[in-house]
């Protein structure tokens, strides 16, 4: 059931607040670039006070998404980028049904067995149901994890398989302290390219682990 929204004792009406929080979540802008896009509306609002509204109402409007969408499909596809955050070097892995639909993020410091089983536990742990197979690259974590948790039969591993649907989507988180490049690994483990995402379209809150 989602939560209400209160809007009680704001100055704007509820329509004002939710579009200045649409964009700023919807695309890469900033609270300023928020504030000039108001303003050429007729609406006189400072981005002091979109920064105050992303803050109070975003986690609550991602936490409603969450529960409106519709039950991931059979076909998930995970896999794992090249993460700098304060200079630190560790790993977003990612996961996605076979229609683009995000289903959960976690920034680990490594790449191993019991980071992939860290992902995929939290992944059944919170869709609440076991997909008909997983797609990832020939990482060899992504194996002994399946192994371990009984469900071998229905992983998928092999680069030319690996058809991420949004795959053009991803490549640059904006953190709160300024900026994180992403680079997707290729078989080798290697920076195969760079693109660019803002991870705030996703409305998740991606879980850092530093263990």
């Amino acid at each position: 059931m989602m939560k209400a929204v209160s809007y009680s004792r704001h100055r704007f009406p509820a329509d004002v607040i939710r579009r200045a929080v649409w964009l700023y979540f919807r695309f890469t802008l900033s609270f300023r670039d928020v504030e000039d896009l108001m303003a050429e509306r007729g609406i006189d609002v400072s981005y002091e006070t979109v920064r105050f509204w992303t803050r109070k109402f975003g986690r609550l409007f991602g936490r409603n998404l969450r529960k409106a969408r519709p039950w991931p499909t059979g076909r998930w596809h995970l896999d794992e980028m090249v993460v700098r955050i304060a200079g630190q070097r560790m790993y977003l892995w990612r996961a996605v049904d076979d229609e683009g639909e995000v289903l959960d993020m976690l920034v680990q410091k490594r790449r191993n067995k019991q980071a992939a089983l860290r992902l995929l536990r939290k992944l059944l742990t919170r869709q609440g149901i076991h997909p008909q197979s997983f797609v990832t690259d020939c990482l060899a974590s992504y194996r002994a994890a399946f192994n371990e948790l009984g469900c071998s039969d229905r992983h998928h591993p092999g680069r030319w398989c690996q058809t991420n649907p949004n795959q053009s989507q991803i490549s640059q988180i904006h953190s709160a302290s300024g900026g994180t490049e992403l680079a997707p690994l290729g078989e080798s483990g290697g920076a195969a390219g760079l693109e660019t995402i803002s991870a705030r379209q996703t409305a998740l809150q991606i879980e850092v682990v530093v263990d």
